[in-house]
Protein backbone atom coordinates (compact mmCIF):
# COMPACT_ATOMS: atom_id res chain seq x y z
CA UNK A 1 0.00 0.00 0.00
CA UNK A 2 1.29 3.34 -0.67
CA UNK A 3 -0.37 5.12 2.30
CA UNK A 4 -0.21 3.21 5.87
CA UNK A 5 -3.56 3.32 6.38
CA UNK A 6 -4.42 1.60 8.89
CA UNK A 7 -1.21 2.71 11.07
CA UNK A 8 -1.92 6.25 10.02
CA UNK A 9 -5.53 5.46 11.82
CA UNK A 10 -4.24 4.30 14.80
CA UNK A 11 -1.92 7.34 14.98
CA UNK A 12 -4.75 9.71 14.11
CA UNK A 13 -7.10 8.39 16.54
CA UNK A 14 -3.86 8.56 19.31
CA UNK A 15 -3.87 12.43 18.41
CA UNK A 16 -7.51 13.64 18.11
CA UNK A 17 -8.48 11.84 20.88
CA UNK A 18 -6.39 13.08 23.48
CA UNK A 19 -6.27 16.19 25.06
CA UNK A 20 -4.69 19.59 22.67
CA UNK A 21 -5.99 22.79 22.18
CA UNK A 22 -9.11 22.02 20.02
CA UNK A 23 -10.60 19.71 22.36
CA UNK A 24 -10.36 21.55 25.38
CA UNK A 25 -12.05 24.37 23.08
CA UNK A 26 -14.28 21.83 22.56
CA UNK A 27 -14.75 20.77 26.26
CA UNK A 28 -15.22 24.30 27.31
CA UNK A 29 -17.44 24.79 24.72
CA UNK A 30 -19.69 21.98 25.76
CA UNK A 31 -19.42 23.10 29.29
CA UNK A 32 -20.39 26.69 28.73
CA UNK A 33 -23.19 26.25 26.02
CA UNK A 34 -24.31 22.69 26.22
CA UNK A 35 -23.62 19.91 24.17
CA UNK A 36 -26.92 20.75 21.49
CA UNK A 37 -25.86 24.29 21.18
CA UNK A 38 -22.08 23.48 20.31
CA UNK A 39 -23.00 21.23 17.66
CA UNK A 40 -22.67 24.00 14.81
CA UNK A 41 -19.26 25.00 16.66
CA UNK A 42 -17.70 21.02 16.28
CA UNK A 43 -19.11 20.90 13.26
CA UNK A 44 -16.80 23.69 11.94
CA UNK A 45 -13.44 22.25 14.02
CA UNK A 46 -14.29 19.49 12.38
CA UNK A 47 -14.68 20.52 8.76
CA UNK A 48 -11.85 23.01 9.43
CA UNK A 49 -9.03 20.66 9.32
CA UNK A 50 -9.95 19.83 5.69
CA UNK A 51 -8.83 23.24 5.31
CA UNK A 52 -5.22 22.46 6.59
CA UNK A 53 -4.62 18.82 4.53
CA UNK A 54 -5.76 19.81 1.25
CA UNK A 55 -3.31 22.71 1.24
CA UNK A 56 -0.11 20.95 2.81
CA UNK A 57 -0.85 17.84 0.07
CA UNK A 58 -0.61 19.73 -2.54
CA UNK A 59 2.26 21.49 -1.79
CA UNK A 60 2.09 23.49 1.50
CA UNK A 61 5.33 21.56 2.82
CA UNK A 62 7.37 22.95 0.35
CA UNK A 63 6.77 26.55 1.08
CA UNK A 64 7.31 25.89 4.26
CA UNK A 65 10.87 25.23 3.67
CA UNK A 66 11.27 28.28 1.50
CA UNK A 67 9.60 30.02 3.85
CA UNK A 68 10.39 29.07 7.66
CA UNK A 69 9.97 32.50 9.23
CA UNK A 70 6.35 33.05 7.88
CA UNK A 71 4.81 29.59 9.10
CA UNK A 72 7.28 30.47 12.40
CA UNK A 73 5.12 34.10 12.86
CA UNK A 74 1.89 31.83 11.71
CA UNK A 75 2.55 29.41 14.12
CA UNK A 76 3.12 31.82 17.06
CA UNK A 77 0.00 33.90 15.89
CA UNK A 78 -2.01 30.63 16.32
CA UNK A 79 -0.90 30.06 19.99
CA UNK A 80 -2.06 33.46 20.35
CA UNK A 81 -5.40 33.01 19.34
CA UNK A 82 -5.83 29.97 21.47
CA UNK A 83 -4.79 31.63 23.92
CA UNK A 84 -7.47 33.69 23.67
CA UNK A 85 -10.26 31.37 23.61
CA UNK A 86 -8.76 30.04 26.65
CA UNK A 87 -9.13 33.60 28.59
CA UNK A 88 -12.50 33.80 27.75
CA UNK A 89 -13.78 30.10 28.84
CA UNK A 90 -11.82 31.21 32.32
CA UNK A 91 -14.28 34.14 32.46
CA UNK A 92 -17.44 32.58 31.73
CA UNK A 93 -19.84 30.88 34.04
CA UNK A 94 -22.02 27.92 33.47
CA UNK A 95 -25.13 29.05 34.04
CA UNK A 96 -27.51 28.95 30.84
CA UNK A 97 -30.08 31.59 31.16
CA UNK A 98 -31.53 33.28 27.84
CA UNK A 99 -29.82 36.72 27.02
CA UNK A 100 -26.78 35.39 28.47
CA UNK A 101 -24.99 34.85 24.94
CA UNK A 102 -24.87 32.26 22.20
CA UNK A 103 -22.84 29.38 21.61
CA UNK A 104 -20.07 29.97 18.86
CA UNK A 105 -21.03 29.01 15.28
CA UNK A 106 -20.33 27.07 12.37
CA UNK A 107 -17.62 30.00 11.36
CA UNK A 108 -15.99 30.47 14.89
CA UNK A 109 -15.25 26.52 15.06
CA UNK A 110 -14.13 26.55 11.36
CA UNK A 111 -11.06 28.68 12.18
CA UNK A 112 -9.79 26.62 15.12
CA UNK A 113 -7.97 23.60 13.46
CA UNK A 114 -5.89 26.44 10.79
CA UNK A 115 -4.88 27.89 14.23
CA UNK A 116 -4.16 24.94 16.20
CA UNK A 117 -0.52 24.38 16.10
CA UNK A 118 -0.84 20.43 17.16
CA UNK A 119 -3.45 20.20 14.11
CA UNK A 120 -0.50 21.24 11.77
CA UNK A 121 1.89 18.78 13.62
CA UNK A 122 -0.33 15.71 13.01
CA UNK A 123 -1.22 16.77 9.38
CA UNK A 124 2.85 16.88 8.21
CA UNK A 125 3.48 13.70 10.64
CA UNK A 126 1.03 11.73 8.70
CA UNK A 127 2.35 13.02 5.51
CA UNK A 128 5.95 12.81 6.27
CA UNK A 129 5.57 9.69 8.19
CA UNK A 130 2.85 7.63 6.64
CA UNK A 131 2.97 8.22 2.91
CA UNK A 132 5.66 6.24 0.92
CA UNK A 133 7.62 8.06 -1.61
CA UNK A 134 5.36 8.17 -4.99
CA UNK A 135 2.41 8.15 -3.91
CA UNK A 136 0.31 10.08 -6.47
CA UNK A 137 -0.79 13.22 -4.40
CA UNK A 138 -4.26 13.33 -4.51
CA UNK A 139 -4.07 9.60 -2.98
CA UNK A 140 -2.35 10.35 -0.47
CA UNK A 141 -4.20 13.81 0.52
CA UNK A 142 -7.72 11.70 0.77
CA UNK A 143 -6.83 8.95 2.65
CA UNK A 144 -4.89 11.35 5.28
CA UNK A 145 -7.84 13.53 5.10
CA UNK A 146 -10.54 10.62 5.48
CA UNK A 147 -8.91 8.74 7.75
CA UNK A 148 -9.03 12.30 9.93
CA UNK A 149 -12.58 13.02 9.30
CA UNK A 150 -13.26 9.64 10.63
CA UNK A 151 -11.40 10.20 14.05
CA UNK A 152 -12.74 13.61 14.46
CA UNK A 153 -16.84 13.18 13.67
CA UNK A 154 -16.22 10.06 16.16
CA UNK A 155 -14.17 11.49 19.11
CA UNK A 156 -14.89 15.67 18.90
CA UNK A 157 -18.23 15.49 19.93
CA UNK A 158 -17.33 13.34 22.95
CA UNK A 159 -15.16 16.11 24.43
CA UNK A 160 -18.11 18.71 24.11
CA UNK A 161 -20.52 16.15 25.72
CA UNK A 162 -18.14 15.66 28.40
CA UNK A 163 -17.97 18.86 29.05
CA UNK A 164 -21.47 19.40 29.14
CA UNK A 165 -21.84 16.50 31.82
CA UNK A 166 -18.96 18.01 33.91
CA UNK A 167 -21.37 21.70 33.80
CA UNK A 168 -24.40 19.72 34.83
CA UNK A 169 -22.29 18.46 37.97
CA UNK A 170 -20.78 21.85 39.14
CA UNK A 171 -23.26 24.58 38.06
CA UNK A 172 -23.56 27.03 40.43
CA UNK A 173 -21.49 25.37 42.96
CA UNK A 174 -18.17 27.43 44.13
CA UNK A 175 -15.70 24.37 42.46
CA UNK A 176 -17.52 26.17 38.84
CA UNK A 177 -15.03 28.90 38.89
CA UNK A 178 -11.79 26.38 39.39
CA UNK A 179 -13.28 24.38 36.77
CA UNK A 180 -13.34 27.17 34.24
CA UNK A 181 -9.75 27.86 35.18
CA UNK A 182 -8.53 24.22 34.71
CA UNK A 183 -10.04 24.25 31.33
CA UNK A 184 -8.27 27.11 29.91
CA UNK A 185 -5.26 26.30 31.82
CA UNK A 186 -5.38 22.82 29.94
CA UNK A 187 -5.94 24.39 27.11
CA UNK A 188 -2.88 26.81 27.22
CA UNK A 189 -0.70 24.28 28.51
CA UNK A 190 -1.74 21.82 25.38
CA UNK A 191 -0.52 25.03 23.21
CA UNK A 192 2.89 25.48 25.08
CA UNK A 193 3.58 21.72 25.07
CA UNK A 194 3.14 21.82 21.27
CA UNK A 195 4.97 24.92 20.55
CA UNK A 196 7.80 23.96 22.71
CA UNK A 197 7.54 20.41 23.71
CA UNK A 198 8.50 18.31 20.50
CA UNK A 199 4.95 18.42 19.06
CA UNK A 200 5.65 20.54 16.03
CA UNK A 201 7.85 20.69 13.19
CA UNK A 202 11.04 23.61 12.97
Amino acid sequence: MTVATTSFLIFAASQVGTPGPANMVLLGTGARYGFRSALPFVGGVILGKQLIIWPVGFGLLQLAEQAPAVFAVLKYASAAYIIWLAWKIANTRLSRHEGEGTAPGFWAGLVVHPLNPKAWAMIIAGFTGFVAAGTPTFEATVTIAVCLLICQVVLHPIWTFAGDRIAHAVEGQPVEKYLMWTLAGLTVASVLFVLFGGGTHS
